[in-house]
């Protein structure tokens, strides 16, 4: 099975209050459960919990990439596309844990044509948990993105209703019947999505379960893709550039400067 087909039970456990974080390093550096006051958030089974994007954000077009003059082939995992990069399919080393706080690092290697080191940090409180990752080069300069891919249950159980989903956008990236950016900005359609959102000023994404609980997903990039096609799970996920961007918006990682992005899950109960 591939680590998107199994659920890896153990990992690193952190606490804050009534909430209850598991990271799995061996498995992607996944969030394996976010648990609040024993309610479980994120989906088990397959396709479960959330894992880091890096360093390529959903789709990138037939698995190419250019950069100067030269075009890297990755690997076809969605055909005819490469989807949501390689940190989600390695072990990640430990670099310092806590009670409610850690830190996580893997080394860029094949299929990745670049050098470099990626780190992710989890820092969990009582009513937040923030999630930053870095990506730094070890070489050459490259095109890079991060971000992350969490699966929040529709429904959580006890006989509640469906998650509901606001946010407001500035635009919406059309997409084109190859599941790719056309390269033009929309005004933001109706749902359901699996689409990419920008807000210059910031993600800001509330999930509500009524009468359970508010969640609102934060981050200070300006890329949102939500998706919630699926019976079980909606996704909203803050990412460095749009799908596609290893061609269409490529974000140079330097010697001098790395990439950078944070997200931030803040929670309230409304019972």
């Amino acid at each position: 099975m591939t680590t998107e087909e199994t659920t890896e039970t153990k990992g690193v456990r952190l606490t804050a209050g009534d909430a209850e974080l598991t990271v799995s390093p061996e498995n992607g550096c996944r969030i394996g459960s976010l648990r609040i006051g024993g309610t479980e958030l994120l989906r088990q089974g397959s396709r479960y919990g959330s894992f880091p994007m890096v360093p390529w954000c959903g789709r990138t077009g037939l698995g190419r990439f250019r950069d100067g003059g030269r075009t890297h082939q990755l690997p076809v995992n969605s055909p005819p596309h490469a989807i949501h990069g390689t940190g989600r399919n390695v072990a990640w080393s430990p670099a310092g844990a806590g009670r409610s706080s850690a830190a996580f690092t893997y080394d860029l290697a094949d299929p990745w044509p670049y050098e470099g080191r990626v780190t992710q940090t989890f820092e969990l409180t009582p009513d937040s948990l923030t999630v930053t990752m870095s990506v730094e080069t070890e070489g050459d300069s490259f095109p890079a993105q991060a971000g992350w891919h969490p699966w929040f249950l529709r429904n959580l159980g006890e006989g509640g209703a469906d998650v509901e989903i606001a946010f407001e956008a500035a635009w919406q990236e059309e997409r084109g019947e190859d599941h790719l950016p056309t390269g033009r900005r929309v005004a933001p359609r109706p749902g359901p999505w699996d689409d990419c959102f920008g807000m210059p000023e910031g993600v800001d994404v509330t999930l509500t379960w009524p009468g359970r609980l508010e969640l609102r997903v934060t981050s200070r990039t300006e890329w949102v893709v939500v998706y919630d096609e699926q019976a079980e799970a909606v996704c909203v996920e803050p990412q460095s550039g749009p799908p596609n961007g290893l061609n269409s918006l490529p974000r140079l990682v330097t010697p001098i400067d790395p990439l950078e992005i944070s997200m931030t899950w803040s929670w309230r109960t409304l019972t």
